[in-house]
């Protein structure tokens, strides 16, 4: 179980927060939760884990405000376990240590925006077809909040990217890493096929982790007429376990191109994205392929 905070330590907010979750299964719980695992026997056939430690730490969770306890069905009662408003705010720092873990304990830490093809975040990206992705919200270029998958079509193609230049300047650097250049050729793209996407009853969705108020801009100014969703908290990326990198002090998305059904489970994944028109038409080849008949 966690520990106490020594006294020496007690104003020390690092040594605080290890008291929460700092233990190895606290931290796993926070990613399953996240990943939309909230009842107590997926949560123990995930990870492996003894009923009584299980139990332990979803205790440990819910009293310090990480986890709460929700009624999912009456005589019995039976709970599942939601993250809180706090526990969401640990989804950046959750996706910070994926980001660290992949390139400086799986890879051989070069920054790049790209992967190998047999890195580990490659093979963990190209296990999510078959994975449904939970259900979340997230803010819109059009002051709005919505869910990365349209309902009303037969797929959605989310396709994530590091940033645009417009309107804030990029990074000094940035063009010298590898897999960064090509986001608003990307957009222009997309939005050039678009009517191609609709047709087909296919919902395009861009997704990146800057502010809502940088993606309208962006959209004005290209006359984009999908929706750009900011993941600029996490949320999608500690969902689905998306491959990211850091620039200029902030995480961004790695660029990879995701298509969903209509019951949010995971299609097709192109990553990593090395020829960005092929991309766009490989999306829409597979998302017509899901069409309704």
């Amino acid at each position: 179980m966690a520990r106490a905070v020594p006294e020496r330590d007690a104003a020390c907010a690092i040594a605080q927060a290890a008291a929460v979750v700092g233990d190895w299964w606290s931290l796993l719980l926070v990613r399953e939760t996240a990943r939309g695992r909230h009842r107590f026997d997926e949560l123990q056939h995930e990870l492996g884990i003894s009923r009584k430690v299980l139990t332990e730490r979803l205790a440990h969770l819910v009293d310090s405000g990480v986890l709460e306890k929700v009624p999912y069905q009456q005589g019995p009662v039976r709970h599942e376990y939601r993250l809180t408003a706090a526990g969401r705010a640990l989804l950046p720092v959750l996706v910070s240590m994926q980001d660290w873990a992949d390139r400086w304990l799986l890879g051989d830490g070069t920054l790049t925006a790209s992967a190998d093809e047999d890195s580990a975040e490659t093979r963990r990206t190209h296990a999510l077809p078959g994975t449904r992705l939970p259900r979340l919200t997230l803010p819109a270029h059009t002051g709005t909040e919505l869910d990365p998958v349209d309902r009303d079509r037969a797929a959605t193609v989310l396709f994530c990217y590091p940033a645009t230049g417009r309107p804030a300047p990029l990074p000094d650097g940035w063009a010298g890493i590898p897999g960064t250049v090509g986001c608003t050729l990307e957009n222009r793209l997309f939005r050039d096929a678009y009517g191609d996407f609709t047709a087909a009853g296919v919902a395009v969705r861009g997704v990146s982790t800057q502010r809502p108020d940088e993606q309208r801009e962006f959209a004005k100014a290209e006359d984009i007429p999908f929706p750009l969703l900011s993941d600029m908290d996490a949320r999608l990326s500690a969902a689905l376990r998306l491959p990211t990198f850091r620039a200029g002090q902030a995480l961004r998305l790695k660029r990879a191109v995701l298509v969903l059904d209509r019951e949010r489970t995971v299609r097709h994944v192109q990553f990593p994205v090395t020829d960005i028109p092929e991309a766009v038409r490989s999306a829409l080849r597979v998302a017509r392929g899901l069409r309704e008949p």
